[in-house]
């Protein structure tokens, strides 16, 4: 009978965790996340905020869910001593936090590991310690935030009535990227230019640089020693000439007299290897090499990590342990003694970099790739391969290069050859990022050069490229917005929302999505701007670090930003949703009632009138204005007015049943169908019309679209 419980995050670790620890150890998995908030109390947001302190109702996250925590508890009565294995991140240590609570543990042991090795799981399991209350606040507030901008910002876009389901606090902010682009793209005004040049007879091409009298012309080196480290081949390039007539006066120019070498120049220099992987550099790396998206890399990825393959995934950290360096240096030794470094090149993590945290590696640089090769399927061997060798590649020597740069003169013009040679490719043998050999010949200053053609060719300009997914990635991560753990699902959500698509690997938005971010320019603007939203990720590495309370700044970030700014996001809202149906200025400062509109689900507005008892009626100003309900005594409830119903929705047939379930009460939906504006429509909603009254009802309506029913609220209706 096992004596200790491990409780993990994924299934895929049970297995191999189970091998390690032997028949004392009962490992059982959360299956992720085992609670969210609830959608009670004020808008559904499932907490409620009081001065600077803040209440989450917290609520098992669907039926798994509810098994899970049943088997835990089950499993607790069995053994002696629980231990917390969740993943090594904020997310983790939050969902430890989640089980301690649901399982009642008073001063649970949660230990942290980063590879699942025998050596590094029992070393961590001897070294226990309690749960961090800051990475915890932090994980809170995460939540918290989340559900304010998406629940209380997603009816804003709801209310255009063109499709568009959700807004988010990343999610935003990285689709307005991702359309400022596409407008870059939209303005730019292509321009022609010639590309001018020389071939010699000697073996090389020169490209037209400017003349020998102008400093202005001075021939600039196309390429530094400090260049990106992962590097593009470039093309060769001439200066521009703007027009044929003066491209065609170079060229003749160019025929007309002899060609000297003015300048050799040659030296020696080193390329640093790349750092090793972060969850950023291994989504853009697998995107560009194997042509995997975001989402698909992290899946991989989890796999290898569950296989006691890799080490943890979701890192912004470039830091190895000892223990790799050493073994790592020990395989070169062995196999490539000649790229075994005196100094080991240095790498900086990104300041809020969890330095506690590695980058991504393998767990042992010795196992055989052909062993693996049979064992793991094409996608993981070849994931595990490219984390292998960029992991190497870090330990390598530098590269060297020679290059070389060779002016020639005819007349008073200058043209331009630079040459690159790889003397020694160092860890360029294992991450080859350097460009391709150009080999120049042997030239002595002052030789004369025989020419063996002028040409010109015309070219134009490019607008800016659409981002791929990795590149997309780049950005986020160099803007501030989001964190490893959110770049794939932002990207994944985008996709799914319908707000951006794939055009030749690259992201293009929408008509929807364009449409969204125009409006949220108008109706929120400081959430799309990436300042802000790293700001937001600021604070909350600050309150991980335990430098700021997680409640004083959920409050104060929505008292005073949050709740004024959607105030006057609520009149955009009046004036995008009916710009032809202009409502009084008085009319615009309505009190919001808690009922939703039974057609647009909106919350209805509160029109005082001293002609009825309740003193005001409801009134939908969200682009269904004659929706209108009056207050029932006798039914206690919101209805149409007795004998007639509003002009814009008529009844038009009783309601069936459907073979759907209600997502709160489980009775069956109905299929309720009317007339509005001349239009047949349909939706579903529960069928009991008491129920229908409840607020935990409020959200469920099931609108039907070209991809089935949808719901605002619970997304796509599944049978």
């Amino acid at each position: 009978m096992p004596k200790r419980l491990l409780v993990v995050e994924s299934p895929g670790k049970v297995k191999k965790l189970s091998q390690i620890l032997g028949s004392e150890w009962k490992v059982l998995a959360s299956c992720g996340h085992i609670r969210e908030l609830s959608d009670e109390g004020e808008d559904s947001l499932g907490f409620s905020m009081d001065g600077s302190r803040v209440k989450c109702n917290y609520i098992p996250r669907d039926q798994r869910a509810k098994e899970t925590i049943q088997q835990l508890k089950a499993a607790l009565k069995q053994v002696d001593e629980v231990v917390i294995a969740t993943d090594p991140d904020r997310e983790g240590e939050t969902i430890a936090w989640h089980i301690k609570e649901v399982l009642g543990l008073k001063e649970p042991k949660r230990v942290i590991y980063t590879e699942i090795t025998a050596s590094a799981v029992r070393e961590a399991i001897a070294k226990p310690r309690k749960l961090d209350l800051d990475l915890i606040g932090a994980g809170l507030c995460r939540d918290c935030l989340d559900k304010l901008v998406g629940y209380k910002g997603s009816p804003l876009v709801w209310a255009l009535n063109n499709g568009a389901k959700s807004v988010g606090r990343v999610q935003s902010a990285t689709l307005h990227l991702i359309c400022q682009r596409e407008k870059e793209i939209q303005i730019f005004v292509p321009q022609d230019y010639w590309s001018v040049w020389v071939d010699y007879a000697e073996g090389f091409r020169a490209f037209y640089k400017g003349t020998a009298n102008s400093d202005s012309d001075t021939p600039e080196k196309t390429e530094t020693d400090d260049d990106a480290a992962v590097n593009t081949t470039q093309v060769p390039e001439s200066k521009r000439v703007l027009s044929e007539a003066e491209a065609t006066r170079l060229v003749e120019e160019a025929r007309r007299h002899p060609h000297q070498v003015i300048k050799v120049e040659g030296k020696i220099v080193q390329r640093q290897p790349p750092p090793p992987f972060t969850t950023s550099t291994l989504q853009q790396a697998a995107g560009s090499k194997l042509r995997f998206s975001p989402d698909k890399t992290m899946q991989v990825a989890q796999k290898l990590y569950e296989a006691g393959l890799i080490t943890y995934m979701r890192t912004d950290s470039v830091m190895l342990s000892p223990e790799f360096c050493a073994a790592a240096r020990q395989w070169l030794e062995q196999n490539d003694p000649q790229n075994v470094p005196q100094f080991l090149a240095k790498h900086r993590s990104a300041k809020s970099a969890q330095e506690a945290h590695e980058a991504i590696r393998p767990t042992d640089v010795f196992r055989p790739s052909a062993q693996l090769r049979e064992e793991l399927p094409a996608d993981e061997f070849n994931l595990y391969v490219m984390i292998w060798k960029r992991a190497i590649a870090s330990q390598c020597r530098a590269a060297q290069l020679r290059k070389t740069q060779v002016i020639t003169q005819s007349g008073n013009l200058l043209w331009l050859c630079n040459g690159q040679v790889v003397e020694f490719y160092g860890y360029a043998r294992y991450w080859n990022n350097l460009s391709k050999d150009t080999v120049i010949p042997q030239l002595q200053q002052g030789q004369i050069l025989t020419l063996k053609d002028a040409q010109h060719e015309k070219k134009q300009t490019q607008p800016p490229p659409r981002y791929s997914e990795p590149k997309l990635v780049q950005l986020m991560e160099r803007k501030g917005i989001g964190r490893p753990s959110t770049y794939a699902p932002t990207v994944a959500t985008l996709k799914k929302r319908n707000y951006v698509q794939l055009t030749k690997e690259h992201l293009q938005p929408t008509a929807l999505g364009l449409e969204v971010d125009a409006f949220l320019q108008k109706a929120l603007p400081d959430l799309l701007e990436a300042e802000f939203t790293a700001k937001m990720e600021d604070a909350l590495d600050a309150i991980a670090v335990g430098k700021q309370g997680w409640q004083q700044y959920l409050s104060t970030w929505n008292q005073e930003y949050f709740a004024p700014a959607l105030a006057k996001a609520k009149t955009v809202v009046v004036s995008t949703a009916s710009p032809n149906k202009a409502l009084p200025a008085h009319e615009r400062k309505y009190e919001t009632a808690k009922t939703r509109c039974p057609e647009c689900n909106n919350f209805l507005a509160k029109i005082k009138s001293s002609k009825v008892k309740k003193k005001y009626f409801l009134k939908c100003i969200s682009g269904c204005e004659n929706v209108v309900l009056f207050w029932s005594d006798l039914n206690k409830t919101w209805e149409l007015p007795r004998n007639k119903v509003s002009k814009g929705t008529i009844a038009k047939s009783p309601a069936k049943l459907t073979s759907y379930s209600c997502p709160i009460c489980k009775k069956p939906l109905e299929e309720y169908s009317y007339i509005k504006e001349g239009e047949n429509k349909t939706m579903l909603r529960c069928s009991d019309s008491q129920s229908r009254q409840d607020t935990k009802h409020r959200d469920v309506a099931y609108f039907s679209t070209q991809k089935g029913w949808w719901s605002p609220k619970f997304g796509e209706l599944n049978s």
